[in-house]
Formats: C-alpha cells, structure tokens, sequence
C-alpha cells in the first residue's frame, strides 16, 4: 500500500505526526501551527516547506489546502479541561470548524479528531455530529467517538482522550479502538526514563546559547532531547520539602513546620501537589508545567528535583533524537501540549490496517 498522505492541523511540535509517520506509512503534505515555537519545532524534525505558521482561518481560505487521504488534529481544548473555569464560550473552541473547513477542501477517506476527555460530553462534539455529520454539509462520513486511555497504547502516563475518526461512507466504517489493558501491563515510568542520570548538576547551564532561523525568524535551538536534561536550582525550603516526601508522597507527608500556610487543615484534595512518581507505574499526565512540583505528582521517584525536560520527552514518547527549538518555557508548553507518540503510533497503524481491509 502507498504511503497515505495526512494533513495535521493544529499540529504543535508534531506529536500526532511523529507518531503516524514512526509506522512508515504516512506521509505529511500539509500542517497548520498559529504558535512559532511549535512551529518551529515541528518544521525542524519535518521540514518547512509543508508546514504553515499563522492562523488557521486564513490557511483554508488561501487556496493552498491540499488532497489527502488522512486528515488528523486536536483543536485547542480550553474549554473543555479539567483544569481551571471551564470557559464554554472561549472563541477558541470554534476552531474545529476550521477543521470541518478543512475536511470539504481535502475531502479525506478518513480523519482522526482527538481533544480532552471532557470533549467526548460536550455541546460542541453534539453539533459536530447531529449538524454537521448527520444532516448537515459533511454527510458523506460517518463518525465514531470514543475515550481511550494512553496507557492502553504503549504511553507511559495516564492520560485520557477524546478520540473521534470519521470515514467517508464509501468505505467500511473505522471504530475508535476500545481494547484496554490491565494495570499489569502498562508501562512504567522505570522502563521509560530508569537508564537516564538521575542526578542532575544544578549549576550546569540551562541550554547552550545556540540560535537558528525558523520562517526567516531568530529561535532558541535546534536541540535534541539529550540536550534538555537539565534542572532548575531550588531554594533551601522546596529541598526540605522534597527531602520529607516518599515515593507516591505528596504534600500531606510534610510536618506542619514545612507546609505552606493555606496548607495547614486542609488534608482533602489535590493529592498530586508536590507529588512523587512510582517508578513501577505510569506518570500522570504531563502537563505544560512539569517542571513544578507544585503544579502535580512530577518529583522524580529518587531525586530531590521535578523531572527533567528529557524525562517529560520520553514519558510522552518522544525519541531522544527528536529536535525542539525555543526557549526552556517554549519548549515544555511543546512538551505538555503534545499527543503521547506512542498513542498516535497506536492509532495510526489501526487507521492505516482498517483502511488497508
């Protein structure tokens, strides 16, 4: 079978692509990225000459939008996470018609739409199907939506997705994968991250001071993962702090002299917050700000430190040759942001199987 040509839309620094090119039978003819780092980052490890940075609105209406047999994408999810007020009525949650957009234009067999497991409830996923798919400008395909689990995928964290793949009626229809496994095999964060150093010099400089052109642009990089394990320097007290929390530990096993004052009575809730990681489980979801212990369970098993760039890298799946471009901040929002590769790898090889069927 041919290599299937896939579009990625709201592509970030490449996870869905990473992981759909790994299987060998894709092949990118077109990404959409508004944020330049991501951009960036993306165009580095796949080239520039596909990708476009810059609104996505604009992309669809410039006459550039090209055939494809896949399209993939995850529109921004803001109002739909967990995390924070959920903002139902963010502007930015009206970003998948652009996706719909996109899908008239290329006219795909087959798409993927993956967002926040909350997505799979929402009043935007019913009008997505009932208006749009159903009765309304994109009928051809027919749609199935599912919550799937990244460790069920090979993923080393417990992240959960929304996962919506449409197929054009003129072929089989493609379900959403619904196998899950046991805990028993799942994988770990020993066997993702275990052969790394574990300790890290904290005087040792963030990043070289290396710069490249991304669009004709000035950017931090290009570096690799192996580049990216690094640690920040921490202040005597957040030492104390780590020093008195054991393995899938939190908060609530400081003494009182230790904890922050809003602490102090408040033994319910977050759970996660200055939280250490099992080395014989999976991670929780890494997030934008891992490097914070106090933003979820994100101390390293071992060390006194949260886990380094390059530890986040591989918990999401990213090989240690993978190239990012940005500053440290720029590129753990590229980190967090991203979809498990090995979840994309998943999903692209049932796609790419159902299809060959």
């Amino acid at each position: 079978m041919p290599q299937l040509r896939m579009i990625d839309l709201f592509a970030g620094c490449g996870g869905l692509t990473a992981g759909f090119v790994g299987t060998g039978s894709y092949r990118p003819v077109a990404a959409v990225e508004n944020d330049f780092a991501a951009a960036a980052t993306y165009a580095a490890n796949y080239g520039e000459d596909h990708i476009h940075w810059g609104d996505i609105g604009k992309w669809v209406t410039s006459g550039d939008v090209p055939e494809a047999d896949i399209v993939v994408g995850g529109p921004p999810c803001q109002g739909f996470s967990n995390l924070g007020h959920r903002k139902v009525h963010d502007p930015r949650n009206s970003l998948w018609r652009r996706y719909l957009d996109t899908l008239l234009i290329s006219r795909p067999r087959a798409f993927l739409l993956e967002n926040v497991d909350r997505f799979y409830k929402s009043d935007q996923l019913k009008s997505l199907i009932h208006e749009t798919f159903r009765d309304g400008r994109l009928r051809d395909y027919r749609i199935d939506a599912h919550i799937v689990r990244a460790t069920d995928h090979d993923a080393a964290q417990l992240r959960k997705r929304t996962i919506v793949i449409g197929t054009h009626r003129d072929l089989p229809q493609v379900l959403v994968p619904r196998d899950q496994r046991p805990s028993t095999e799942w994988t770990t964060v020993k066997s993702t991250i275990a052969d790394l150093p574990r300790w890290i010099d904290p005087d040792h400089r963030d990043l070289a001071d290396i710069t490249t052109t991304a669009f004709g642009l000035p950017i931090a990089g290009t570096f690799t993962s192996t580049d990216l394990h690094v640690t920040r320097r921490y202040t005597d007290l957040s030492l104390q702090r780590f020093s008195h929390i054991p393995v899938g530990g939190n908060r609530m096993n400081l003494p009182d002299e230790l904890k922050a004052r809003c602490w102090i009575g408040h033994d319910t809730g977050s759970h996660d917050v200055l939280g250490r990681m099992h080395w014989d489980r999976p991670s929780v979801t890494i997030r934008t700000e891992f490097f914070k212990p106090e933003k979820g369970r994100y101390l390293h098993p071992e060390e006194n430190r949260a886990i380094s760039h390059h530890e986040a890298a591989r918990l999401q799946g990213f090989p240690d040759d993978y190239r990012w471009r940005g500053t440290k901040l720029e590129i753990a929002k590229q980190i967090g942001n991203a979809v498990p590769v090995p979840l994309a790898r998943s999903l692209a090889r049932h796609l790419r199987d159902s299809l060959e069927e």
